[in-house]
Order: structure tokens, then C-alpha cells, then sequence
């Protein structure tokens, strides 16, 4: 179907395609974009309005796998059980670039267009990269771009960025429907980007006024723990002498994590946010069943272990001075996230085009992660963020406040910059390649994850 399209394309053009020149295909993919701007908007909106929590994107992997039908694209379904992916080829030897859009939401009951009955809400922004990813393929489907480009083009649904409902995922893991908790993990451990050379995705934020995209910067990796404190029973009013509390452990833990953090360098970027998510059964009965979760997060791997050491010291300690029993499970998490400065000087420009010098800056560390990190360990890979949403990430006020930042502005920077990747005989593309040093292969990277298992014991 690709090629029927390209072919007509090819026709239409007759002389007017060999004078092609890249600004004039930059221009035709803009065109595109803006002539379909409010078919974009429209998928965004609808997603915000229909949140999914991972690796039950159902609903939304079927639109997105819809809209690449539409425009011709390869499909594959059931990547990381929801995943969906639409290759656009060019019919010339190159990179394969991956652009991705996240499919699932977090739980923030209280958002406007949360789901009443799921509590899901996409109060982080991943209805954003879907649109702009979609849009992306639009503006290059369209203006038949492939036709001048060199490589291909793999548009990627992906599912379970958020790193939620964990005890969920861990029985998926269990029955062997997944092996990850984290969907760029699923398909990395899998296989998925073996076949990829250069993968991009924008980050839909709330960003101050005078900035509407941020470049680069770094984030947080981190551990994910499930904690068990196991208690005796007993009547919480008559006899809690013959019981063991397990949530006064469980206290005594969360003091013990507590009390360690002036031992956590600043420049480590150490975060610990544990919950409670059982208490006990009744509350006339001394609880004997607690459980936990938390992140262990950090800028590096060495100071996520370090850090992590210490809170399963002082979750043990908890039980100890109670008398409980604790299990504690070590779950792989996400690995800090570095950037290409290549690709990312790519993305700056065609970002400066669009809005101006004055409205581009510079991102910093952030202390929050995304499994994003893990595939920049093995691949040239950026991960910028564009305005377009008021309010704090992943609370109630985070809604879009301009849709036409929030959507359309992201879908035409990635269509741009794949554009400069592609072209000339993918030139740019494989200066990336050829520059990058991966931190590990992909063996390395799985071998990684169950070494800092087994040491952080």
C-alpha cells in the first residue's frame, strides 16, 4: 500500500520531484500537519478523555492501530500484550528511526478526565506524544516524504511507561505473559528494537511561559521494591499482647528509610517515596498482613544501589525490633536517562524554526524516570518535552492549556528532524550511528538488571 502511494505520488510530481529539495520537503510535511491540525488535536483530546493504565491500553492501541491503517502503514499488534507499530519504508537502504508515543495514564482519580471506575488519568501527558506521534506520521505519509529519504521509519505505540500497579505486572511477570514491568523494557528484552538505529519521542509538560520546548538533560533511574511485613493476629483490644503488629514494623521501617536520608549525597539525586497500600484487615484486630511499595531512585547506578542497600536494611530492621517477618522483592525499574547531543542539536533547530530561539532552552536533571533511559543506554535516542499543559505532572490540574503546543507543534519538530536524519542518503543518520558508544549491548543490559538484583540483597 506504501508503495502504491509513493508511486502516485511519484506521478503527480513528474519533474517537479527531481528538483526536490529538503526545505521544500520540510515545508510540504508542515503543510500536511496543518492541513490535518484539527484531525490531530481531536486524537489527543479523545485520548485524554479515554486513560488507560499499562498494559491495558486496549482501546487505545486499537485507535492508534486504526489511524497507521489509514495511512497505509506495516502494522504489527501485540507488542508487550497492547503495543502497536506502522513502518513507513522508504525502498532505500538507511537507518530504521523510531518514533514513539506512549499509550498508557497514571491513577489520579481526582483529574477531570479521570476514569470513574480505574481511577486512570492522563495527568502525565502520554495523549500528547500519541497525537504528535500520529501526526508525525501524517505530515510524512502525506507529503511522500519516504520518496527522497533514505531507511525507514517505525511508528511505535508503547505500552506501560508509568511504572504503576505493580503487584499487577508482578503476576504478569509470574505467568510469563511479560518479563518487564516497564513496556520499552518488554520490547527491548524482546527483541523489538534489535532492527532499531535511532529512536525519538517528546515528552508533552507544563513548561514556564517564555519556554515552549526543552532540549536534553538527564533524569533519574531507579529500583522498584514490594515490601511484605508479615504479623499474628490478635484482638486489637483484648489481647494485642499475643500479636505481632506488622504495620508498627512497617512504621519502624519507613522511620529507618527516613532517618538515612542525610546520608544521601545531593548530587546523587536520591529519591525514596514509599506507600502503604495494605494496613491490615480490621481495625479490631492487631494487622498481621502489611505491604509496601516504593522506588529507590538516583542519577547513576552505583548510587541507586548504595541507596538501595540502606532502605532494605532499615525495612529488615523494622521487622527485627518487632518480631515480624518482612519479604522484600526487587523489582528492575528504569535506568537513568541520558541524551545524543546530535540528534538533539537536530531537534533544536527544526525546534527554533518553529518558534523562535527565544522559546527553546536547555533541560536539566530531573529527578523523575522513564524507561526511555533504558533504551538511550543501547541506542541513539532523545527524549525533549514541549509545552502545552498547565498544572503539576501527574496531579488533578494537569490538563492541556494549548493544544496546539500540546499536539501539532511536536508532530511537526519529530516529522522535521526525521527528515534531516533521513536525508541525502540518511548522511545524518549515520553520523549518529557511528558515533554512538553504546553503555551495553542488550545481553549486558538484562545481565545488569539481575546483577544489581543479586548485590542489592
Amino acid at each position: 500500500m506504501i508503495e502504491k502511494r509513493i508511486h502516485k505520488l511519484q506521478h503527480e510530481k513528474g519533474r517537479q520531484g527531481r528538483s526536490m529539495t529538503k526545505e521544500k520537503l520540510k515545508q510540504a510535511a508542515l503543510d500536511q500537519i496543518d492541513k490535518n491540525r484539527e484531525r490531530i488535536i481531536g486524537l489527543g483530546q479523545h485520548i485524554m478523555a479515554n486513560p488507560e493504565l499499562g498494559y491495558k491500553e486496549f482501546k487505545t492501541s486499537s485507535l492508534v492501530k486504526d489511524c497507521f491503517l489509514e495511512l497505509g502503514l506495516d502494522i504489527t499488534v501485540g507488542l508487550g500484550i497492547t503495543g502497536v507499530s506502522g513502518v513507513l519504508p522508504s525502498g532505500k537502504d538507511g537507518p530504521n528511526v523510531c518514533i514513539m508515543g506512549e499509550l498508557d495514564a497514571v491513577v489520579c482519580p481526582g483529574h477531570p478526565y479521570a476514569d470513574p471506575v480505574t481511577g486512570a488519568a492522563h495527568a502525565c501527558g502520554h495523549n500528547g506524544q500519541v497525537a504528535s506521534m500520529i501526526g508525525s506520521a501524517i505530515g510524512l505519509v502525506n507529503s511522500g516524504a519516504m520518496e527522497y529519504l533514505s531507511g525507514r521509519i517505525t511508528f511505535l505505540g508503547v505500552p506501560a511507561e508509568e511504572y504503576v500497579e505493580v503487584e499487577y505486572r508482578q503476576k504478569l511477570r509470574k505467568q510469563g505473559k511479560i518479563r518487564f514491568i516497564g513496556g520499552k523494557q518488554e520490547l527491548l528484552a524482546g527483541g523489538f528494537f534489535d532492527n532499531i538505529d535511532i529512536a525519538m519521542m517528546v515528552h508533552m509538560a507544563s513548561l514556564e511561559p517564555d519556554t515552549k520546548i526543552l532540549v536534553g538533560g538527564t533524569s533519574n533511574g531507579f529500583i522498584g521494591k514490594l515490601i511484605r511485613y508479615k504479623g499474628k493476629e490478635a484482638h486489637a483490644g483484648a489481647t494485642p499482647h499475643l500479636g505481632i503488629n506488622a504495620l508498627n514494623a512497617a512504621i519502624l521501617g519507613l522511620m529507618g528509610i527516613h532517618l538515612q536520608r542525610e546520608t544521601f549525597r545531593d548530587e546523587d539525586h536520591i529519591r525514596i517515596h514509599p506507600i502503604i497500600t495494605k494496613g491490615g484487615d480490621l481495625v479490631n484486630v492487631i494487622p498481621a498482613d502489611v505491604r509496601m511499595e516504593t522506588y529507590v531512585r538516583g542519577k547513576t547506578l552505583e548510587a541507586i544501589k548504595n541507596a538501595n542497600r540502606k532502605v532494605t536494611r532499615a525495612l529488615a530492621a523494622g521487622a527485627e525490633a518487632i518480631g515480624a517477618q518482612v519479604e522484600i522483592e526487587d523489582i528492575p525499574g528504569y535506568l537513568p536517562r541520558r541524551s545524543n547531543q546530535v540528534l538533539d542539536e537536530a531537534f533544536r533547530a527544526n525546534a527554533e524554526r518553529l518558534v523562535g530561539k527565544h522559546m527553546v532552552d536547555t533541560g536539566a536533571h530531573g529527578a523523575g524516570s522513564s524507561d526511555m533511559g533504558d533504551i538511550m543506554h543501547l541506542l541513539p535516542a532523545i527524549h525533549p518535552a514541549c509545552g502545552g499543559a498547565g498544572g503539576m505532572a501527574h496531579s488533578e490540574e494537569y490538563v492541556v492549556n494549548d493544544p496546539d503546543t500540546a499536539y501539532v507543534l511536536p508532530a511537526k519538530i519529530l516529522a522535521l528532524t526525521a527528515i534531516d536524519v533521513l536525508w541525502e542518503d540518511a548522511s545524518l543518520g549515520k553520523r549518529i550511528i557511528d558515533s554512538f558508544e553504546p553503555l551495553m549491548t542488550k545481553e549486558e543490559y538484562v545481565d545488569a538488571w539481575e546483577q544489581m538484583l543479586r548485590d542489592s540483597v
